[in-house]
């Protein structure tokens, strides 16, 4: 029951910082293409790798805190499902060209972001 409350407060406050950062993302790159979507999605799988790496290979962490920082707050961060239904708006909107941009974007400084992250956390 602990990992379940853990998860639902660090989702609720994985949420409120990705309205914060995406917000302040588009306030300066507009809203002609997902920024702020975008930006959320590789700080949050670059933020993944480190603390993968630092909660389960270094510290051996609970497996509430692991719930709670992993699955709560990067799971409300992270916007997979927005990331789709942009995608698929822009495509509905004939932006075919924006919508690969999207696709190539998220998936390549994602993956990257992940991978760099637990690079980074394994030379700690």
């Amino acid at each position: 029951m602990s990992q379940v409350i853990a998860i639902a407060v660090g989702g609720a406050l994985g949420s409120v910082m990705r309205y914060g950062l995406s917000t302040w993302v588009h306030s300066f790159a507009g809203r002609g293409f997902p920024y702020g979507t975008l930006a959320v999605n590789v700080l949050g799988c670059l933020a993944m790798g480190v603390l993968f790496v630092l909660l389960v290979e270094r510290m051996g962490a609970s497996a509430v805190w692991r719930a709670g920082l992993l699955i709560g707050v990067l799971g409300g961060f992270t916007t997979f499902s927005t990331f789709s239904i942009e995608t698929f708006n822009l495509i509905e909107q004939g932006a075919m060209t924006k919508a690969a941009g999207n696709i190539a974007a998220s998936l390549i400084l994602c993956v990257g972001a992940t991978w760099l992250g637990v690079i980074l956390a394994r030379q700690l």
